[in-house]
């Protein structure tokens, strides 16, 4: 793999450190009084999910990662497993559990992901930052003496609880922030 230099480093992309495939979250360049520059960079890696900061000093160089983001659909779990079609070829990839994360409670048959492909193997799933999912189960919203924006728990359509406002009923569709869990706005 072609080395390239940490000042080209920027979120979303694709490292080899200590030979495991990592993706850049955060990039800082730090530039000191009389000394020389520095790169730092929040990664996560792609096999452990593991996060960490790196740093990179004078001429270090960062590899690029041997990775292919695919456009695939969730098709079904069984048990610790969940299958994935690749969309242009209808090839079939399993991941395990450990290798989906948190990202599990957002996925529904038929969403689309971007499959990870590191080496020509799966390791792992990207997910649109927004998703848009119906509400099948929610207590009704009661007003009372409020001051401030009053939630409410209410389960979607992949099973996931997520607090919403007190207007949000049953059957209504809403999006939500799947990196950080949260309501957006109603869809």
């Amino acid at each position: 793999m072609p080395d390239f230099n940490p000042t080209e480093l920027r979120a979303g992309t694709a490292i080899v450190i200590e030979g495991a495939p990592c993706l850049v979250s955060k990039y800082e360049h730090v530039k000191m009084g009389r000394g020389g520059a520095t790169v730092r960079v929040k990664v996560k890696n792609l096999k452990s999910g593991a996060i960490f900061e790196k740093t990179y000093r004078g001429n270090e160089k960062a590899e690029e990662a041997d990775m292919a983001r695919v456009k695939a659909n969730f098709l079904y779990r069984q048990g610790e497993t969940f299958s994935f079609m690749d969309q242009t070829n209808f090839e079939q990839y399993e991941l395990t559990r450990a290798e989906i994360g948190d990202l599990e409670r957002w996925l529904v048959d038929g969403q689309e992901v971007d499959l990870l492909l590191f080496e020509g193997k799966p390791i792992g799933v990207q997910m649109p930052i927004k998703l848009e999912f119906e509400v099948t189960e929610t207590a009704p919203g009661v007003r009372g003496n409020t001051v401030s924006n009053v939630m409410k728990a209410a389960t979607i359509n992949s099973g996931a609880v997520v607090q919403v406002p007190l207007f949000v009923k049953q059957g209504d569709h809403i999006r939500v922030n799947t990196q950080e869990g949260t309501y957006v706005e109603r869809a």
